[in-house]
């Protein structure tokens, strides 16, 4: 897979709008009122013992990393509607695996992002096409065997059984 492809983020229309706004909100009023929280913790003394203070640095740091990761989402964003039905596993699919190792253990999970659903507390797995299995799953046909990397190092076979366009968790 090319370093664009990897580095792409499938999401609908909604979802980068959606995306768009919490990214306004947090370089303009998000910023300003953790500054203010930080002022206000700084006039209360020795900043050595004062958990206000670390507590909004704290804060600050996360909503900072939030608008990088934001802005990278956003600038490597390809915006459509999810994949139709093919005859090959695209971004926005559920696809449905076995492992090799045990045909019997299944697992179905969302290729793609949460963005993309516009769901973050869905019950369903997401794996980025980005991701080790992800990757390995991107352009497979029904049955076909793929492997990947898995972070311990371990190479890992699976099988597709099925995919088919995500409809919603």
């Amino acid at each position: 897979m090319s370093d664009a492809a990897q580095s792409t983020v499938w999401l609908t229309q909604e979802a980068y709008d959606k995306l768009s706004g919490e990214l306004e909100y947090l370089k303009g009023e998000g910023r300003k009122t953790v500054s203010a929280k930080i002022a206000q913790a700084r006039e209360e003394g020795d900043l050595s013992e004062n958990g206000g203070y670390h507590a909004a640095r704290e804060e600050q740091g996360q909503q900072e990393a939030r608008i990088r990761q934001l802005e990278a989402m956003l600038r490597d964003a390809h915006i459509g509607e999810p994949a139709s039905a093919g005859d090959a596993v695209t971004p926005g699919m559920t696809v449905t695996i076995c492992y090799d190792d045990d045909p019997e253990d299944t697992d179905t999970f969302l290729l793609g992002s949460r963005e993309l659903i516009g769901v973050t507390d869905s019950k369903i797995d997401v794996f980025s096409p980005q991701s080790p299995l992800g990757a390995a799953v991107v352009g497979a046909k029904k049955g076909d065997t793929v492997s990947y990397t898995a972070p311990t190092g371990k190479t890992i076979e699976v099988t597709v059984l099925e995919f088919s366009v995500f409809t919603g968790a």
